[in-house]
């Protein structure tokens, strides 16, 4: 056997100079700018940002020495020849926009970050709120032992990933808010900082004070006191320090004031070495820190209520977005008869605070059936979304039947409900482009089992948490999904999945429903790459000698990584037949000079400081053909019935959907969530918009608009930024946003 004891795959550039003379990449009408806007990295010994080969080779090399047969003592050298082949083809796949891995992995992926923190590679984590035990983490306070159970730690962990990158749901349900203890004590929360910090004028406004002051005055040892270091762990065991000191159980001392030092934290615009981005100083923190003391301060003498848990996260969420570099997406899960939970948005003032850092959605299960109250809470403002944990718990897809417990620690979703997740466990997430991949030549087949190769070795990273440590190695939980399913279903099969409905009588209810009918071409060859899929990670599973994941395949809403390659975003219909699609830059984003000079209208944002708001016209792929419908044309029934295809063909996780409605199919919302009960795992729903505000992110226009926005287009911005800039960008700018949750199902409000 040939041996080495090192290994490391890596793609030459004689090989990857060969695949981009054969390979054309897929842009999309937005692709390539809106890959240099998100995902090219700066290069600082070049000063400039990647280009794709160069981000793919990245992402590759990152992901394929994740394989853990290459980090053994000794490395069997026909290993290392596989793995080369098979990155050799993932790099044809992603290079020609076929397929791409999630948004976070084309941020972090092949990075030293990625090697500090594997947390990064996942999009998206659950975290139940009740008491629980930090363990052996990255972050314990140090006031505790690893294994006390507390009231701060799920705060703790989903402040963390945030900070991170990754969205959070989290559960707020009657089962989990009844297990936090009663708040004992209020607390007098002091934040001091040194009066040469460049963040003091800025932070005592805010209600901060001067140390030098405070300490000439005070004693310490009165004081729970917390000097910040200059970190994303400082930020996060400061707001634990101030939670967890209302609690009798982890403040045995009942030190009722809690002093924190920011005099250490970075000022804003300083740069985030490893992650990237600049840094928001610490006002955002310092409105948090007092804002989330209130609500426990109020809670003194009461169990804090899935209304409190839900601000707290928000309040959380709302400070990390602060940060810019970062796009907080949070999902609140509550009771679905919490009418205080359900109703918490109705109130303005807080809505506009922090309340629209998060989705709220409710969990049910197959004995829950009174929607109403549910759909007059969404028709007024398309909330709160539906997930069936029970469902979840039990079935894969729905077309294998009910297989009791297969997932039965199941307690949430991730913010977009594309995976169920279990207490501390992420989504890993993979998508094919199958229209795309099918026009490069790819074996459909192959391209899904890539994918579920590249997720599986995800699940071999570093993971900070213990929790999530524990729930990753358990379920191995992979999501492959696919995207652009419109434009692959009407261009292979010539016609929508659901060719039409048969009247049928519920046995629960009596009542007479339109039961879709399927396209049966597209049943037997959706069936086919789910089969495909699972094979090819018990294969791979049983080569590296773990078990199977316990589910394998999803559907993700893909918003911004869909524009890359100009495909309809996951499930979802085109939003129009022709459309305005507005991006959003920081003022300071060397592509806007490139931008005005080829044409594209460019503005100030008007909802954000130091943003603009640039204009693309967008024609959606088969817009002429007679069998195309839109997002704005599609009924409710059939969007519901399309999501439902793929929960019962494809999906064994779940499925990403907005529905949108029009007006007059209000009155359908209870009866059709009724229907779908135990068909579909999660879903949300929202009014259809056109420009019903400004600077709407998708307007729908009609043809000739779309030709007349298109004749203002001068040039290739591509080409014009390289003649501008010399292929040298300006300098290094923050991220407006790197979420795969942009199309509207996994909105931020």
């Amino acid at each position: 056997m040939n041996t080495t004891t090192a290994a490391a795959v890596t793609l030459t550039a004689d090989f990857i100079e060969k695949v981009e003379q054969e390979v054309t990449p897929h842009w999309g009408e937005l692709g390539w700018v809106t890959y240099k806007r998100t995902y090219a990295r700066w290069l600082p010994d070049q000063q400039r940002t990647e280009e794709w080969p160069e981000t793919v080779k990245r992402v590759v090399e990152g992901n394929i020495n994740l394989d853990p047969r290459l980090h053994a003592d000794n490395v069997d050298g026909q290993v290392v020849a596989d793995l080369t082949q098979e990155a050799q083809r993932l790099f044809k796949l992603v290079y020609g926009l076929a397929a791409t891995p999630s948004g976070r992995n084309l941020w972090i992926s092949g990075t030293d970050y990625q090697h500090r923190n594997g947390d990064a590679l996942n999009n998206c984590w659950f975290v139940a709120i009740r008491p629980q035990a930090y363990g052996d983490s990255h972050i314990v306070p140090s006031y505790l032992k690893p294994d006390q159970i507390v009231a701060s730690m799920p705060f703790s962990f989903m402040f963390d990933q945030l900070m991170k990158g990754g969205g959070v749901g989290f559960s707020v349900t009657p089962d989990n808010v009844r297990q936090m203890p009663k708040v004992d004590q209020s607390v007098e929360l002091t934040i001091v900082i040194d009066a040469d910090s460049a963040s003091y004028d800025a932070s005592v406004a805010l209600g901060a004070v001067d140390r030098s002051t405070w300490m000439h005055s005070h004693s310490l040892a009165d004081a729970r006191y917390y000097r910040l270091p200059d970190t994303r762990e400082g930020w996060v065991l400061a707001n634990a320090n101030m939670i967890d000191a209302h609690f009798n159980a982890s403040n045995p001392d009942h030190k009722t004031q809690v002093v924190l030092d920011i005099s250490d934290i970075r000022p804003k615009d300083a740069p985030i070495h490893g992650f990237g981005g600049t840094a928001s100083g610490p006002m955002p923190l310092v409105e948090m820190l007092f804002d989330i003391n209130q609500i426990l301060n109020d809670a003194v003498g009461r169990k804090l209520t899935a209304v409190d848990c839900t601000d707290m996260g928000n309040m959380i969420g709302k400070t990390v977005v602060a940060g810019n570099v970062r796009r907080s997406a949070e999902l609140a899960l509550g009771g679905a008869e919490d009418d205080d939970f359900i109703t918490m948005k109705q109130d303005k003032d807080k809505l506009y605070h922090h309340r629209w850092a998060s989705n709220n959605s409710v969990a049910v299960d197959s004995q829950f059936n009174d929607y109403q109250p549910v759909a007059d809470s969404i028709q007024h403002n398309g909330e709160p979304g539906i997930v069936n944990l029970e469902l979840s718990k039990n079935y894969g897809r729905l077309a294998d039947g009910r297989q009791e417990g297969i997932d039965g620690a199941v307690e949430g979703t991730n913010p977009c409900g594309e995976i169920s997740l279990s207490n501390g466990e992420p989504c890993n997430l993979f998508e094919v482009f199958p229209s795309v991949a099918e026009e490069q030549g790819w074996n459909l087949e192959d391209a899904f089992g890539l994918g579920a190769r590249y997720t599986k070795r995800v699940t071999f990273s570093h993971y900070d948490w213990e929790v999530s440590r524990k729930a990753i190695q358990k379920n191995r939980r992979i999501g492959v999904s696919m995207s652009g399913i419109q434009d692959w279903i009407l261009k292979t099969f010539k016609q929508r999945v659901v060719t039409g409905f048969e009247a049928k009588k519920d046995t629960t209810t009596g009542k007479t429903f339109m039961r879709p009918v399927y396209n049966q071409a597209a049943v037997k060859r959706v069936n086919d790459l789910y089969q495909a899929v699972v094979q090819a990670d018990k294969n791979y599973s049983e080569t590296l000698g773990c078990q199977p994941s316990i589910k394998h395949t999803t559907v993700k809403p893909s918003g911004t990584v869909a524009k890359l390659a100009g495909v309809s975003e996951g499930m979802h219909f085109h939003y129009a037949r022709y459309l305005i699609q507005r991006i959003r830059f920081q003022d300071s984003d060397p592509l806007l000079p490139a931008l005005r000079a080829c044409g594209y209208k460019v503005e100030p944002d008007v909802y954000s400081q130091n943003t603009m708001c640039v204009e693309f016209p967008v024609k959606a792929a088969h817009a002429d053909e007679a069998a195309f419908a839109s997002a704005g044309e599609v009924p409710m029934a059939e969007q519901f019935a399309t999501q439902a295809f793929l929960q019962t063909y494809w999906s064994d996780n779940a499925v990403s959907c907005t529905v949108t409605f029009q007006p007059e199919e209000g009155k359908d919302i209870s009866s059709l969530l009724m229907q779908y009960r135990n068909t579909i795992k999660s879903t949300s729903l929202l009014p259809y918009s056109g420009a019903d505000f400004k600077q709407a992110p998708k307007e729908p226009i009609d043809e000739e608009t779309y030709r007349q926005h298109c004749a203002q287009i001068t040039g290739d911005v591509a080409a014009t930024f390289a003649e501008m800039t010399g292929n040298h960008d300006q300098k290094d700018v923050e991220l407006v946003d790197q979420s795969d949750c942009e199309s509207g199902a996994c909105p931020i409000r």
